[in-house]
């Protein structure tokens, strides 16, 4: 009965301080994965990925409100007026200007704009 009250107290100490460690591996073992979320994001710019899906969503759909959902944007603005929100930001969203070369702008406009 020792041993199992050892346990106890020993899982009870050490089990809590690994739990984040714990937490943080299983999220990365869904990475390069066949996970839902990793199929989704098949075909997503990598700027988008590295970028955007904090506040837009994996599948566009948005995280931050109505506002940022993106899954037909192409429909209600057109590929400049997308670039010109990603540049200068605006309605919540921060500037990417500095934070993007030219090419990468451009090129997440053009894959935005075609989401109708």
């Amino acid at each position: 009965m020792q041993n199992h009250s050892t346990y106890l107290r020993l899982s009870a100490k050490w089990g809590f301080s690994l739990l984040p460690a714990v937490f943080a591996a299983a999220l990365l073992s869904g990475c390069d994965s066949s996970s839902s979320v990793q199929t989704a994001a098949a075909g997503v710019p990598k700027v988008f990925k590295s970028n955007c899906i904090s506040c837009h969503g994996t599948n566009l759909q948005g995280r931050m409100g109505a506002s940022t959902n993106l899954t037909e944007v192409g429909k209600r603005m057109t590929k400049d007026e997308i670039t010109k929100q990603i540049k200068d930001g605006g309605g919540g969203m921060p500037a990417f200007e500095s934070r993007l070369s030219a090419a990468e702008i451009e090129d997440l406009a053009s894959w935005l704009s075609k989401k109708k």
